[in-house]
C-alpha cells in the first residue's frame, strides 16, 4: 500500500468506529469547516486592508451587546417560521418546537444533511453569527452596534412576552 491508500484507508476506519454504523455525512462536515475556515481566512484579509486596526479589548457592553444579539440570531435562523425558507433545503417540517419556534428535521444525505444539521441547531449557527458580529465590529462599528442592539432589542422584549403570558395564565387558572 502506498502512503496516500493507508492514509484513505486509516481515515475510513476511523469513520466507521466513529459511526457506529449510522451514515454520518463527515466529508460534507470537512467541508463546511473549510467554507468557516476559508470565510474566517477572507474576513481576516478584507480586515487587513481596510486598514482598521483590531480593538486591544472589546468593552463589556459590546460583549454582552453581541452575546445576546448573537443568541437571537442563531435562534431567529435555525427555528423562527419566517426564516424557515432558509432551511427549507435541507428540513422537513416536523410541528412547532415552542413559542414561535418550528420542529424540523433534517433530510438527505451527504451535503444536504450536514447542511440541514448546521442550520437547524442553533448552537451551531451561533459560531458563525459570533465570526460575523466580530468581524463587523472590527469592519462596521456602528452598523453591528445598530444591528446588535436591535436583536437584543427583541431579545428583551421577547422576555417581556414570556413573562406577560405567564403572569396572564396565572391569572386566568385563579
Amino acid at each position: 500500500m502506498t502512503a496516500p491508500s493507508d492514509a484513505l484507508t486509516w481515515v475510513r476506519e476511523q469513520r466507521d468506529a466513529y459511526a457506529h454504523g449510522e451514515h454520518r455525512p463527515e466529508g460534507s462536515f470537512a467541508v463546511i469547516m473549510g467554507a468557516y475556515g476559508a470565510t474566517v481566512a477572507g474576513l481576516g484579509i478584507l480586515m487587513h486592508r481596510s486598514g482598521r486596526s483590531l480593538p486591544v479589548r472589546f468593552t463589556a457592553a459590546d460583549f454582552a451587546l453581541l452575546s445576546v444579539a448573537t443568541h437571537k440570531l442563531s435562534r431567529l435562523l435555525a427555528k423562527d417560521p419566517v426564516t424557515s425558507p432558509l432551511r427549507m433545503p435541507f428540513t422537513t417540517f416536523a410541528g412547532t418546537s415552542g413559542e414561535a419556534e418550528l420542529a424540523e428535521e433534517v433530510r438527505g444525505t451527504g451535503f444536504r444533511k450536514a447542511m440541514g444539521e448546521l442550520v437547524t441547531c442553533p448552537f451551531c449557527l451561533g459560531m458563525w453569527v459570533a465570526t460575523g458580529f466580530g468581524a463587523g465590529l472590527v469592519l462596521r462599528p456602528d452598523a453591528t452596534r445598530l444591528a446588535a442592539f436591535v436583536l437584543s432589542t427583541l431579545t428583551a422584549a421577547d422576555v417581556l412576552q414570556f413573562a406577560y403570558s405567564a403572569v396572564e395564565q396565572r391569572a386566568t387558572q385563579q
